[in-house]
């Protein structure tokens, strides 16, 4: 029989420690792609007409965001037309946008307007309800100010 030292043996069970660690971490390259939209499928939106969860098995990087999806359809057509699907403003809110303001939309608040998906901060009336009072303009201002979004 082999005599194990204790040094040998609090070696052996720390090396152990660390490679059953080192298996559990997130992979830090699904981590460094930030989530779309707080995980809600953007295709949802246009096919089932309401805010829908994404499966994190079913996902898609584009611009530098990890999108996921509630289908593997759902992921196929964004695919093919991501500039349709995605939000105007990504995952900030185009009232605030408009406003000067960068504020993180809940995508739970929405609206789609010439086949375009915005996102808000807020519920109605502070939303897509105040978006849609100047509709027109409030895209144009959102859009001049769009200069927020770098670098997020």
């Amino acid at each position: 029989m082999h005599n194990v030292s204790r040094r040998n043996a609090i070696r052996f069970v720390l090396a152990v420690t660390a490679a059953l660690f080192a298996i559990s971490m997130p992979s830090f390259a699904t981590e460094a792609v930030p989530l779309a939209i707080k995980g809600y499928d953007p295709v949802a939106y246009f096919t089932i007409g309401s805010p829908t969860r994404g499966l994190p098995e079913i996902e898609y990087e584009w611009d530098e965001h990890r999108y996921l999806f509630a289908n593997a359809e759902h992921r196929e057509l964004f695919k093919a037309d991501p500039v349709r699907y995605a939000p105007e403003f990504g995952n900030f809110c185009a009232m605030a946008l408009a406003l000067g303001e960068l504020d993180e939309a809940n995508p739970e608040n929405w609206l789609i307007s010439d086949g375009k998906l915005y996102i808000f901060g807020k519920p109605a009336p502070m939303g897509p309800a105040l978006f849609q009072q100047d509709l027109a303009a409030n895209i144009a201002k959102a859009n001049q100010n769009r200069a927020l979004l770098q670098g997020h």
